[in-house]
């Protein structure tokens, strides 16, 4: 008996607990992607600038770094917000990339340079160029800075 009483004292506070919990469960659902559009513009940006570093200083020999994909392979069918002519971009520059990406294993497994003969450096520099400055773009327009955000430490 003691403990109905008590689940009847504390009612109030618990239906409010599960209520809070609700109500943080529809905000969050219906947010939904577009919330989460700007930190994958800023994903993929810092991809893209991580990528023209790296044609920057690209080499023909085996020993050449790779081209980052992860942020593109993960989200490419989700890139629609961001314009057809920068979406196209996109995918051609990542695309070459992964195929950059093909011929540098090709040519540590086989330990030859010449698998690197048909790399087209200025190419891909003028697409990620093209990348860079419409993903900034985009950024200024929907959240005012290209830059991310400065995150303030946490309590743990």
């Amino acid at each position: 008996m003691d403990f109905l009483k008590n689940v009847g004292e504390n009612l109030p506070l618990i239906i409010g607990a599960i209520a809070l919990v609700a109500i943080q469960y529809f905000i969050k659902r219906k947010r939904g992607s577009e919330a989460n559009h700007p930190a994958l513009v800023q994903d993929l940006l810092a991809e893209v600038r991580l990528n023209s570093r790296i044609a920057e200083v690209f080499t023909f020999q085996i020993q050449a770094k790779r081209f980052i994909t992860t942020t593109w392979k993960l989200n490419k069918s989700k890139l629609d917000f961001l314009g057809k002519a920068l979406e196209t971009n996109m995918t051609d520059a990542f695309t070459i990339a992964e195929d950059y990406n093909q011929q540098i294993a090709a040519a540590k497994k086989y330990k030859s340079t010449s698998y690197m003969a048909s790399v087209n450096m200025d190419k891909l520099k003028g697409l990620l160029t093209a990348c860079q400055e419409g993903l900034e773009q985009w950024l200024l327009l929907k959240v005012g800075s290209k830059d991310p955000p400065l995150r303030t430490p946490g309590v743990f």
